[in-house]
């Protein structure tokens, strides 16, 4: 038998891995899967970044990427913004450290969300070519010229190269150039040049250019000049937080007791919520000492409301406990114990709440999107719908808009275009929530009887200060309920739109074919009713124009009377119960 090892010498190999290392070995992780996607990539995480800078500035974003081809699956991409630019110390941090941002650590809305992004993408570049990347920034004084790498052991950036230069025009913004191998450019559905098309569509006031590798120019123009106004970061709801957070978040605050924090840092939060929360933590404290079918009863009456009675019912000791109570609540919130933070979490879950405030939410507009996509598609009909904001998981806010464009330039073939934050999702389709929500409804209600074949796109943004993403990769969002029941609603809507045009259309055509029709035999009609009557043959003519014109000029008017008064209510409860 062979000797057993002891301990020393199994934890010969132990070894602390840097947030860096861990990405660098699971690049797949971050989107960096097959030579396409990885491609797509990168750019999606510059352009993000640029019009996330451009937006809090509140600078009309100009974006132009470069494809330059090197060799085989070799590239320099290159993507320069019109921004506020970044101060010199910070260039280190924002291209070679993961986990760092400036919104990574806040509630905010934003298209970047953990602080992996851009650094991910100087690290894919270091991994496959061994170069530096550049980078080119300016906050409106000295140009400042860079090249970084990142120490993938410390998780660090390293500036390699630096230079100053002048600015005689004042520039500012951000220019980063990457030098890439094992990708490949091709004009796809998932590849730089259709991504930056639907980036487009999502943000028409942004003005996109891409030089494609064989030097062709493509221009994506703005179609707004309305810059959305910066993100507003939102305090937590106490529906929305576990007790790490609320343990966490206690030990940083400045506020002097338990009670100044709730109220300080959270939202919903008030003197009389509070007050409200000593109850429920003294007699969530009574219960838990009862028997189990007892504690089972009175949990059931406390989620019901009933915490003034059940403390009544507890004499002395509910006073008692009511006293301990608002002693933990005056306590100083750096000594909180996890035990008293998880008292606190526990009593939220049985407390009503009014909603979050949903005042930081940025939704695109329906008349934006409806730039967007008259201004890319050149669609025959459009329209779109912003639902008002919702929460899930009982305290996260989010907002659902949904775009449809129908005939037009639209090629045959339906296509769903997906978005977080106006960022659009190009890969793992089939396990997102917009892609379950779409197939669940029946389009054949809404005149569409094929709509795989149909010319139609429709366009779904879902957004959110925490988008629940399937993945670090940000390409798929996790089927919450509350989520897909919001987007089926918005679609079912848009659908009921179209279903109004396409009727009209239809009716239209069909009512232009009766009078073609009739008009055809006018001719003959006159010539022989005018031997019968004896009536000149040109007086019975236009006696019969005249005739089918106020006919159907009738027809069209009870035809738009009857759309205008039908009632959608009960269509609309009937699909609402699918």
């Amino acid at each position: 038998m062979k000797d057993s090892k002891d301990s020393k010498e199994l934890f010969k190999e132990f070894k602390i891995q840097s947030v860096s290392e861990f990405f660098r070995r699971n690049a797949a992780m971050l989107g960096y899967t097959g030579k396409i996607r990885s491609m797509t990539t990168l750019i999606h995480e510059a352009v993000t970044n640029a019009l996330d800078a451009c937006e809090e500035a509140g600078i009309l974003p100009y974006v132009r990427v470069e494809i330059e081809e090197l060799g085989s699956e070799h590239y320099k991409i290159i993507v320069e913004d019109n921004g506020p630019g970044i101060p010199e110390n910070y260039i280190a941090h924002v291209f070679g450290k993961m986990l760092a941002g400036t919104k990574a650590h806040r509630n905010i809305q934003s298209r970047g969300q953990q602080g992996i992004g851009i650094s991910g993408a100087v690290m894919f570049a270091q991994m496959t070519s061994g170069k530096a990347t550049r980078v080119i920034t300016s906050t409106g004084g000295d140009i400042i010229e860079a090249w970084v790498m990142i120490d993938v052991e410390k998780n660090e950036g390293k500036i390699v190269k630096k230079t100053k230069h002048e600015n005689p025009t004042g520039w500012r913004g951000t220019r980063i150039e990457l030098e890439v191998k094992d990708v490949r450019y091709i004009r796809s559905k998932q590849g730089p040049y259709w991504y930056l098309k639907l980036t487009a569509i999502a943000n028409p006031h942004a003005h996109i250019e891409l030089i494609e590798p064989d030097g062709r120019l493509i221009v994506f123009p703005r179609s707004s000049k309305e810059i959305p106004e910066p993100p507003v970061e939102m305090k937590p709801h106490p529906k929305g937080v576990i007790t790490d957070d609320v343990f966490r978040m206690a030990k940083k605050t400045r506020r002097e007791t338990v009670k100044r924090f709730l109220i300080g840092e959270f939202s919903r939060i008030s003197d009389q919520r509070v007050e409200e929360l000593v109850r429920y933590i003294a007699a969530l404290r009574l219960i838990k000492k009862e028997d189990k079918n007892r504690r089972k009863q009175l949990l059931e009456r406390l989620a019901n409301g009933e915490i003034d009675i059940i403390l009544r019912s507890y004499g002395k000791k509910g006073k008692q406990a009511l006293r301990a109570a608002r002693k933990l609540i005056e306590k100083e919130p750096a000594k909180l114990t996890w035990h008293e933070t998880e008292e606190i979490v526990e009593a939220f879950k049985y407390m009503k709440f009014l909603a979050p405030p949903t005042h930081g939410l940025r939704p695109i507009g329906e008349i934006n999107i409806e730039r967007g996509l008259v201004s890319i598609l050149k669609p025959e009909f459009v329209t779109a719908l912003t639902r008002s904001p919702k929460v899930y998981r009982g305290g996260v806010p989010f907002q659902v808009e949904v775009g449809l464009a129908f005939g037009g330039n639209i090629e045959n073939g339906f296509n769903l275009l997906r978005y977080a934050n106006r960022v659009p999702l190009l890969f793992d389709a089939g396990s997102c929530v917009t892609t379950l929500a779409t197939k669940s409804v029946d389009w054949k209600r809404y005149k569409v009887d094929d709509l795989e074949s149909a010319p139609l796109i429709i366009m779904i943004n879902v957004l959110s200060v925490h988008v629940p993403y399937t993945s670090t990769g940000k390409q798929s969002i996790a089927s919450e309920e509350e989520i897909y029941e919001e987007i089926r609603l918005a679609l079912m809507e848009v659908g009921r739109r179209l279903k109004r045009y396409l009727s009209g259309k239809h009716r239209k055509l069909y009512v232009v074919k009766r009078r073609k029709t009739l008009e055809k035999y006018v001719d003959e009609i006159a010539k022989a009713l005018s031997v019968l009557v004896n009536e000149p043959e040109e007086e019975v003519r236009n006696y019969f124009v005249e005739l089918i014109t106020r006919k159907f000029e009738e027809v069209e008017t009870e035809k738009v009377e009857e759309v205008v008064m039908t009632s959608p209510g009960v269509e609309e409860v009937n699909e609402e119960s699918e």
